[in-house]
């Protein structure tokens, strides 16, 4: 495929919203585009209007399978007004093409589909099976991979590139991210006889003031450094002359493969009930999004390869790294059948949620030669065994 096609599928993705929604609009492009140069696909609904889309190459049922996995959805534009270049336009300036997803993660997703179409053009035999993944919801709890994870889509999976941006460099691990909300009860009065009520804002403080020494005793992973943790949002009463009756707070962790999501989550209910036994508390817990940490072995042969093939294509030396932020991959790795996972794509990982998001041309237009020949490789070195 030439250099203006790419840039034209990455385009047309970029100017569908899929902003935390309506990703079928954008199975439905890929599905024509894919079954055009016939490539068996299929849809698979999360929600109305949302929909997960699988692609395949190879013989029916053989063996091994090496997947391609992204998302399809993006967060949100923000304040429309502070983009010089509008979130759905895909402008191009030099090297960049900009818009919201370019970098998160159109721009590796587009590389991933155009890999599957020259495989199929080229009629290459292919030593197994290459399945691609595109998924809804990832900004927002990884519905669409957690669906097709517990369908059994990744039972028979030996290997997978998530293609996050990395700016081509390889993520052999990253952090978990678990998101909590603390809610506290008590009995709204007038202000001018608190000692009638209960302040569930004062309660809530209880817990804040715990939580900043929670975690003091875990110590830093050996990959992914610290467990961080924040209370991010706060929120109680309505009007300032009434004790509040109702509080409540969210927060975000970061585990680590060593002190992973549930030891936190223990930690946060001990914390919660302990509390809440003291007379006029009534604190509770619950979870809103799990990530688990993810770790694949920095000498695992899909690391070192994707790594090889990277540098050469990109003619600089790519670098192993660690991310702390999660991704699709802590839902693959549920799957009963253990296997590697890198996380490598184009765009730099700063540069996703950002105002006036963009991708480096120059990255995405190799990134598809990197999947592919990643892809065969791995595939021909497991079929040797």
């Amino acid at each position: 495929m030439d250099k203006q096609n790419k840039i034209d599928i990455l385009t047309h993705l970029v100017q569908i919203d899929s902003a935390n929604d309506h990703e079928k609009m954008i199975a439905d492009y890929l599905e024509k585009l894919l079954t055009d140069h016939g490539i068996t696909v299929k849809q698979v609904e999360t929600s109305p209007g949302r929909n997960n889309l699988i692609a395949e190459l190879g013989e029916p049922d053989a063996t091994p399978v090496f997947a391609l996995a992204g998302h399809m959805d993006t967060v949100s534009f923000g304040n429309v007004d502070d983009w010089a270049h509008g979130p759905l336009s895909a402008e191009v300036h030099g090297d960049r093409l900009y818009g919201r997803g370019s970098a998160d993660m159109k721009g590796s997703l587009a590389a991933m589909v155009i890999a599957m179409i020259d495989l199929a053009d080229s009629k290459v035999k292919i030593p197994g099976r290459i399945r691609l993944l595109a998924t809804v919801g990832e900004e927002y709890g990884a519905a669409g991979s957690r669906q097709l994870t517990e369908q059994g889509e990744v039972d028979d999976v030996d290997g997978m590139i998530i293609g996050e941006p990395t700016s081509g460099d390889v993520v052999y691990a990253h952090n978990g991210s678990l998101n909590y909300t603390v809610t506290s009860e008590g009995t709204p009065v007038h202000s001018s006889m608190p000692e009638q009520g209960v302040n569930a804002l004062t309660n809530l403080v209880k817990f804040v003031n715990a939580e900043a020494d929670l975690f003091a005793d875990v110590k830093p992973s050996k990959e992914v450094g610290p467990l961080v943790h924040s209370i991010t949002v706060f929120n109680s009463g309505d009007q300032v002359n009434t004790i509040p009756g109702h509080a409540e707070l969210q927060g975000n962790i970061r585990a680590t493969p060593e002190f992973g999501n549930g030891a936190v989550i223990k930690r946060l209910n001990m914390i919660c009930r302990g509390l809440s036994s003291a007379a006029d508390t009534d604190l509770s817990f619950n979870v809103d999004m799990s990530f688990d940490p993810v770790v694949t072995d920095k000498e695992d042969p899909l690391v070192q390869l994707a790594q090889s093939e990277s540098s050469k294509a990109l003619k600089h030396d790519t670098e192993f790294k660690v991310i702390h932020g999660a991704t699709d991959a802590s839902e693959y790795r549920k799957a009963e059948n253990q296997f590697p996972i890198v996380v490598m794509g184009a765009g730099d990982w700063e540069n996703a949620h950002k105002m006036n998001e963009y991708v480096e041309l120059s990255q995405f237009l190799v990134m598809d030669d990197v999947y592919k020949e990643v892809a065969l490789k791995y595939l021909k070195s497991l079929s040797k065994k």
